[in-house]
């Protein structure tokens, strides 16, 4: 049997297993995740300066565009809401 195929068996025997059963397999499990965590984080890489200057100037551009379309409709709502006030109040 393969190690994941060992796994997905203790899970389903842990599932339906007593409360002490479940007990007793939880260190197990514990000692497993952090052995995924760790393998998982072996493989995570730092991104390289030019990566990090593309990305960072798509967030700064992004950023003024929002604000500039916020800018917008925030006046257009500020006319509006000022022409009917003035519409409605006389």
């Amino acid at each position: 049997m393969g190690v994941e195929t060992k796994k997905m068996a203790n899970s389903i025997a842990t599932a339906s297993g007593s409360f002490g059963e479940k007990l007793k397999a939880w260190p197990e499990q514990i000692k497993s995740f952090y052995n995924d965590v760790r393998t998982e984080t072996r493989k995570v890489t730092a991104p390289s300066w030019k990566e990090v200057q593309a990305t960072t100037a798509v967030v700064v551009v992004t950023v003024f565009l929002f604000g500039l379309y916020f800018f917008v409709i925030d006046n257009v709502i500020q006319k509006a809401v000022s022409f009917l006030y003035t519409s409605f109040g006389h």
